[in-house]
């Protein structure tokens, strides 16, 4: 990666930092080639900070961090663009982002694929998501296939909200069978991706 840092008399180049699952813009930093070289080598978003004057590694106070994804250049060298996973709030006043955004519904999805790989990671007693991995992925798929089966069986009929009900449980019991299978959302996007512009 060719960065361009003599533009700038300080050496500091802008980074954007985007979040990678929703595309949601979520701050802008600076970096030098120190920053750069960290963030590259520890996977953890790490600025320059031109106030403390050091570099300074985003959440290394609040726990916040910002898992790398990938830094891109733009056209002219001279500006990063940085795709990242957030812990938590991104910026020091709570919000989500520094330009004040809130999670969207898209962001509760990720959510909801987090908490269950808490439940494959960490399995809790009585946690029906945690009990269905114990069962097997068998099981699990077989599951996948009834709900399949309800939300067609719905279609059929009238009642908007029952057919919404069974969407929403095929949904869930999809992102379990995916968990399973060591996949993620972000697996069948690039998939439906390529597609697209394929």
């Amino acid at each position: 990666m060719k960065v361009d840092y003599s533009k700038s008399a300080d050496g500091l180049v802008p980074a954007i930092v985007q979040d990678d699952r929703t595309g949601k813009v979520l701050m802008l930093g600076f970096m030098n080639e120190d920053a750069v070289h960290k963030t590259s080598e520890s996977g953890k978003v790490t600025f320059y900070s031109r106030s403390k004057k050091r570099l300074w590694t985003k959440g290394e106070e609040s726990g916040n961090y910002l898992d790398l994804k990938s830094i891109t250049p733009d056209c002219d060298s001279d500006t990063l663009l940085v795709k990242a996973i957030p812990h938590g709030p991104v910026c020091h006043t709570g919000a989500d982002t520094c330009f004040g955004e809130t999670n969207s519904s898209i962001d509760f999805i990720y959510l909801l694929e987090k908490v269950i790989d808490g439940r494959y990671q960490n399995p809790a007693d009585g946690s029906y998501t945690s009990g269905l991995f114990k069962k097997g992925i068998n099981a699990i798929a077989q599951k996948v296939g009834e709900e399949a089966v309800e939300l067609v069986i719905e279609s059929k009929d009238n009642d908007e909200q029952k057919f919404l009900n069974e969407a929403a449980d095929l949904f869930f019991h999809y992102l379990i069978l995916l968990r399973a299978k060591n996949l993620s959302l972000n697996d069948v996007k690039d998939i439906l991706e390529k597609r697209h512009t394929g």
